[in-house]
């Protein structure tokens, strides 16, 4: 068959995410990215970057975002490891980041130059502060893109350098990269990727909720986690409302559809990828989906379902 296109995993977090990512990436010619890159859609990443150096430009919002962009490729990745102890550079190999992110910079960068920095201290204007130099600071002018496209193609180039190498070293033509709140920026990731799959998994929002309240990262509360939860249902169908995805590549499944008839379900997943079908490690089981059934009393589903009232049927659910 033809090579499949690159595919993104999104969801709510708790939704099933990352095993049918692991699923997907368990496809001899898909592989896996095996961490939440993040650097595209999180803030200071890919996608807020975009946006400052086209419609939001100025050179102080350009600059802004630079430093971030910057902060995020250079500290933050190469600290965050995953529970392997893996770094994002690690995974998709380290030579191959520096240097794609080394060779980005100058691609974004209109001009640079020291300014002077404020003396600290007591000091006029024969005398300095003390026995060092008056200090100084690199300061950025970004480019201004008024194609984005051409902005685009060049953000695209360092996600094909990264994830592409990584599939071209594990022996497979494309990838796969799951973050949940790719959810939320579909028009962006095809922007950055024009060719990708958008695999959208749902569970039910009363489980998804039930599963948040035990995760260190999440609102311990049933309070909190409406709170948490409820926008992120509101905006993705909101956002819904406004387009047309049959013309997309863009593949919604359930995890309860999934669980109950899984080599159906994951044949035809296969089929909407584009690739043949294949027996994976990873499934997805219908007891491991209903763990999280009794959680709650009667009093409190009763106050969730209630307060999920409009989001449930809206996500395909009764």
């Amino acid at each position: 068959m033809p090579s499949p296109s690159p595919v993104f995993v999104a969801g709510t977090g708790r939704s099933g995410t990352s095993r049918i990512a692991d699923i997907i990436g368990q496809h001899p010619l898909i592989h896996r990215i095996p961490m939440e890159t993040r650097f595209l859609v999180d803030p200071g990443g890919l996608r807020d970057l975009a946006d400052a150096l086209t419609d939001r430009y100025d050179p102080t919002v350009g600059e802004d975002a630079l430093h971030r962009l910057s902060d995020f490729l250079t500290v933050r990745l190469p600290g965050r490891r995953d529970d392997r102890g893996k770094t994002v550079p690690e995974l998709v190999g380290q030579r191959r980041y520096r240097d794609a992110v080394q060779r980005l910079w100058p691609r974004l960068i209109a001009d640079t130059y020291d300014e002077p920095a404020p003396a600290e201290g007591f000091g006029d204007a024969d005398r300095p502060t003390g026995p060092f130099g008056p200090p100084s600071r690199r300061r950025v002018v970004p480019r201004y893109f008024r194609d984005r496209g051409e902005l685009l193609g060049i953000l695209h180039g360092l996600v094909d350098t990264l994830f592409g190498g990584a599939a071209a070293d594990a022996g497979k033509p494309t990838w796969c990269e799951k973050t949940p709140f790719n959810l939320l920026c579909m028009e962006f990731l095809w922007e950055l990727v024009p060719d990708a799959t958008i695999v959208h998994i749902k569970r039910h929002p009363v489980s998804v909720l039930a599963s948040h309240l035990a995760q260190p990262w999440a609102p311990p509360t049933v309070e909190g986690a409406l709170a948490y939860l409820e926008p992120i249902y509101h905006r993705w169908l909101a956002w819904k409302d406004t387009v047309d995805l049959t013309g997309r590549r863009y593949i919604e499944v359930k995890a309860e559809d999934l669980a109950a008839d899984w080599p159906g379900q994951r044949r035809a997943l296969f089929e909407r990828l584009g690739v043949d079908d294949v027996a994976t490690r990873s499934a997805f089981q219908s007891h491991k989906l209903a763990n999280r059934d009794h959680q709650f009393d009667n009093r409190t589903r009763e106050y969730v379902e209630e307060a999920l009232g409009t989001v449930v049927p809206a996500m395909g659910y009764e």
